[in-house]
């Protein structure tokens, strides 16, 4: 049992600021150019911010460059490909962003002539500067969890739950993190924490499951 065992889980919040980049894409052949050279930031913002921006529906891409390439240049079969990119999958931005150079690059390789969009559907390289705020709220115990997940806000579960895989060389979760300090005693449980998908979820999809998990394994009913 390490130290973190005796350090209670410090319940924080975010809001992600969107910083415009002045880079922008009118066509296939500046987007791939401006993934080669845009911050690592805009490729995390583009993947991961849309979890924190007001939306009135479900979005049917998850990501913004697939999005843009379904509603804007009408390419199906691009957007198609972009969008079953799973950025948890790669091991840093980096990797993620040669992965989306070579999609485009195959997808130029294809066709003729790429479609210009007009300038006011261009694609615009946004970078975002995370604000973190603390709850003043903790988790003395991990029984506790299960009645504190499912009332954190969204922002909480996008810091601990997605933020922290990029923020921490480990690559895991702030809960799984914090459970492993109590050396093997809570082994299942972070198991079935890594299990849940952060990616192709909502955050509130995300709480949900997360509580679920929480719930079920200190044996508390779900609300």
């Amino acid at each position: 049992m390490n130290s973190n065992a005796r350090t209670p889980f410090a319940v924080k919040d975010c809001a992600l600021v969107a910083i415009a980049t002045g880079q922008k894409a009118q066509d296939l052949r500046e987007l791939r150019d401006k993934l080669h050279v845009i911050s690592p930031g805009s490729i995390y913002y583009h993947f991961w911010g849309g979890r924190l921006r007001p939306r009135f529906d479900d979005p049917q891409y998850v990501n913004d460059f697939a999005t843009w390439t379904h509603y804007q240049v009408h390419d199906e079969m691009l957007a198609e490909r972009l969008a079953i990119v799973d950025p948890k999958e790669f091991q840093d931005l980096e990797s993620l962003r040669h992965e989306l150079i070579e999609i485009v690059e195959q997808r130029l390789d294809e066709i003729q002539w790429p479609t210009v969009v007009p300038s006011d559907r261009q694609f615009h390289f946004i970078r975002s500067q995370i604000v973190v705020f603390d709850t003043g709220r903790v988790v003395e115990s991990p029984e506790d969890l299960a009645e504190t997940v499912p009332r954190m806000s969204l922002g909480s579960v996008f810091y601990h739950f997605i933020d922290a895989r990029h923020r921490l060389q480990s690559g895991r979760n702030d809960f799984y993190t914090w459970l492993d300090g109590f050396g093997d005693t809570y082994r299942d449980l972070c198991v079935q924490i890594a299990s849940i998908d952060p990616y192709f979820a909502t955050l509130s999809e995300l709480r949900t499951n997360l509580g679920r998990v929480f719930s079920e394994y200190f044996g508390r009913a779900t609300s």
